[in-house]
């Protein structure tokens, strides 16, 4: 009787176990599709704001919480605005998220000539753009230079990489639709220089941790 009692005892031990890492499952998958997400810099399209090997933490809230798939907002909250730096899913590879940052919505008139930036024909205040190369192109050539003017369209975004010159962006691809953004970029958690061989210690970029985006 005391040998089957210990086997029930096992038994509900295991399942309490079972259950609670499938809550713990559930919780973290809410909180990932709906809440806030982790995403890694890849490329330098967004210097200096991000480098290669930052980890962020992205607020999917902000903007409302959106079933999944279909994209539908279901609770709206908040829209992109510009300069907001927000992650969304590559319109022509679904499969990749980019990140940049928001220069015009929906309504707005874009037009760049010899690098500057015009947003409904007043130059767009660039706080944040860097450009690393003097060579200007004629919009002939490419639109990185000198691009429009277009019009957004409602429900859409143009957005470009702080990194001016080495950013494909909407000057190349097009828009991005509103329905299509992840979230907002909110901290860097985390930032590993791997190019950085002598010391180990020093691989990890210190006064990168912990910075709040903007």
């Amino acid at each position: 009787m005391a040998k089957e009692e210990r086997k029930e005892k096992t038994k509900s031990k295991v399942q309490e176990y079972i259950e609670a890492i499938i809550i713990a499952i559930l919780i973290a998958l809410f909180i990932r599709t709906f809440v806030v997400a982790a995403y890694k810099i890849p490329s330098r399209s967004m210097e200096p704001t991000l480098v290669v090997g930052d980890h962020l933490l992205v607020n999917k809230f902000i903007y409302g919480i959106k079933i999944p798939v279909v994209r539908k907002t279901i609770i709206p909250v908040s829209e992109p605005k510009q300069d907001d730096i927000i992650v969304f899913i590559y319109p022509h590879d679904r499969s990749k998220d980019f990140i940049k940052r928001v220069i015009g919505v929906g309504g707005d008139t874009i037009e760049i000539k010899n690098k500057k930036i015009f947003i409904n024909k007043k130059e767009y205040t660039d706080n944040y753009g860097i450009y690393s190369d003097d060579m200007i192109y004629p919009a002939a050539m490419q639109p990185r230079d000198n691009y429009g003017p277009v019009v957004v369209p409602e429900g859409s975004l143009f957005v470009m990489g702080d990194n001016r010159d080495e950013s494909a962006d909407s000057r190349y691809w097009g828009f991005v639709d509103v329905k299509d953004v992840e979230g907002k970029a909110l901290i860097i958690y985390w930032s590993w220089d791997s190019e950085e061989n002598d010391n180990i210690f020093w691989k990890l970029r210190w006064n990168r941790l912990g910075k709040l985006l903007h």
